[in-house]
């Protein structure tokens, strides 16, 4: 599949929408999401709901389908089943996503911190780090997918190393930090860092994810409007309706507050946990084409 067509809108600085969460809008239908799996189970369990998700989100206006893999991972599926064959999930992720994207939609592959993404101590080691995110990417790559989204990255080393092998496959990549549920996983130095590793590693876009509304637009209005974006570099935001300030937001307050980030630059909106294919199509709606 050629990318020129979508990459010259993003080159003219048109308004791309990624989609909304997954793993809690598989919870909002009943899918069971537990722990260590998470969202990965329903490709187990519910593979149909996992595609009727993506469905929605291509209904309601997305241009950016990402692939159920956040935890599609040999750590995350350590003493399960899949444990030796987690690249075989990973491909029934891609091709579940494929299936409901159609000639429209992209389809991102997720590479998540390797632990949790609201615990930074957490984060292994550097030889871990580029190991596995190599092999995830790479079998992302293989299975088809159009670009790959580094998200939801907790630590300056983490988003380097996921970046890194990201980028190594050829294909887009878009790279993405998440403030943390206090918003003080990075200072205002440390996030204008990120920025510059993510366009240092050769990822084509910065996004700010799983963060409150609120702590994004200060983020995008403060740290970084104070400094100069690095050349080509797109900006990008997608938050969660979970926690933080103002967190339960209708669809149209998000959009509303959305339109903050525009003004900063931003070209790439969509939603992370707590949003859905409403939050999508009030973005749709308040930005058409």
């Amino acid at each position: 599949m050629t990318h020129e067509p979508f990459q010259s809108r993003m080159r003219r600085g048109e308004l791309i929408l990624l989609d909304g969460a997954l793993g809690t809008e598989l919870e909002r239908r009943h899918v069971p999401a537990p722990l260590p799996l998470w969202s990965a189970q329903a490709l187990l369990d519910a593979p149909d709901t996992v595609r009727a998700i993506h469905e929605d989100y291509v209904r309601a206006g997305a241009d950016i389908l990402t692939v159920d893999t956040f935890r599609t991972t040999a750590r995350a599926l350590a003493g399960t089943a899949w444990a030796s064959r987690w690249d075989e999930l990973a491909a029934r992720a891609v091709a579940l996503c494929r299936q409901a994207a159609g000639p429209g939609a992209r389809v991102a592959g997720s590479l998540a911190p390797l632990e949790d993404c609201f615990t930074p101590a957490l984060t292994p080691d550097d030889a871990s780090l580029a190991r596995e995110h190599r092999e995830l990417a790479g079998a992302l790559a293989r299975a088809g997918c159009d670009l790959l989204l580094v998200e939801t990255m907790p630590t300056l080393r983490e988003l380097r190393a996921a970046t890194r092998a990201a980028v190594a496959t050829g294909l887009p990549v878009w790279s993405a930090v998440t403030l943390g549920p206090g918003g003080d996983f990075f200072s205002d130095a440390e996030l204008r860092d990120a920025r510059q590793a993510t366009a240092d590693e050769g990822a084509r876009a910065f996004l700010i994810n799983c963060s409150a509304a609120s702590r994004i637009t200060a983020a995008l209005e403060g740290p970084l409007a104070r400094d100069p974006a690095p050349s080509g570099l797109l900006l990008g935001a997608y938050a969660n309706a979970i926690f933080g300030p103002g967190a339960a937001q209708s669809p149209d307050r998000y959009a509303l507050e959305t339109r903050r980030w525009l003004a900063c630059g931003a070209t790439l909106l969509g939603g992370c946990c707590g949003t859905g294919p409403a939050h999508v199509a009030a973005l749709r709606a308040a930005f058409p084409d």
